[in-house]
């Protein structure tokens, strides 16, 4: 059951989010975590304090050596913030992964709200990487800058989310922890209509690197064989866990702790 999964994000120094995050929850749910990296970021969990570009040309020869030796059951993108990046990813995958199930997770908004694409790069991954996806995995946020409308409330986001599916990914996974309320509540859209998970909200500031942890657990899953709602479920029991037993480091949004499924 072990499942191979290539994962195509960015690095956080920091440990909580990113390259880092993805291959602790693939490793914790028993998957095996390949990488391609996009970018090198000098960050804690106070923020982004740098970033050192990778070419995109450097980020497709590791996706293509990794697909030609060890291959990949599943394939999770995360941080692709430049529109060269995205050409390269969005080609490599078209030619040497056209079948290989594929989560992208839309990294589009900073946890401060700032903007982290252009509008070309925003084209790039509208057009040429969400048709691709198995599942998309879009915050409230991504969703609003997808749809190109407001989401304040589940009506919202029910009809953001069926924009989103018409895009052509063969489901849409909706986070709606940015919403208001004592419950955290996600929508899964597919051809077979609407499934809502929910979970009580915890309040804690270690919820840095939420995001990545959610669609590499769920990719793992897709790896391993489960249905994507299996998936999405077991993702989600991840996540919570890793929330409550958070280790409590640094002074801003801290981390998770990725090793609950390994404790002694």
């Amino acid at each position: 059951m072990q499942g191979r999964v290539l994962i195509i994000a960015g690095s956080d120094s920091g440990g909580g989010a990113g390259i880092q995050a993805d291959i602790k929850t693939v490793t914790a749910l028993g998957g095996y975590a390949a990488t391609a990296v996009t970018a090198l970021t000098a960050q804690n969990t106070m923020g982004v304090h740098g970033i050192h570009e990778v070419p995109p040309s450097f980020v497709a020869q590791q996706i293509e050596v990794v697909l030609q030796d060890i291959g990949a059951d599943a394939i999770k993108t995360g941080m692709l913030h430049r529109t060269d990046v995205l050409d390269a990813v969005a080609a490599t995958l078209s030619r040497a992964a056209p079948d290989i199930p594929l989560v992208v997770d839309p990294v589009m908004v900073a946890k401060g709200g700032a903007s982290l694409l252009d509008e070309d790069a925003r084209a790039v991954v509208r057009d040429r990487l969400i048709p691709r996806a198995t599942v998309l995995t879009p915050n409230i946020p991504e969703a609003e800058i997808l749809a190109g409308m407001t989401i304040a409330d589940e009506a919202a986001m029910t009809a953001a989310g069926q924009k989103l599916l018409a895009l052509g990914p063969g489901a849409v996974l909706m986070k709606g922890g940015h919403l208001p309320g004592e419950e955290v509540f996600d929508l899964l859209f597919s051809e077979a209509g609407v499934e809502r998970f929910a979970s009580p909200r915890i309040e804690s500031r270690h919820t840095h690197g939420t995001g990545c942890t959610l669609a590499s657990a769920l990719a793992c899953g897709l790896a391993q064989g489960l249905s994507i709602s299996t998936a999405v479920q077991r993702a989600r029991g991840y996540v919570l866990q890793a929330i409550l037993s958070a280790p409590g480091f640094g002074r801003g949004h801290g981390p998770l702790n990725h090793g609950h499924t390994v404790a002694d």
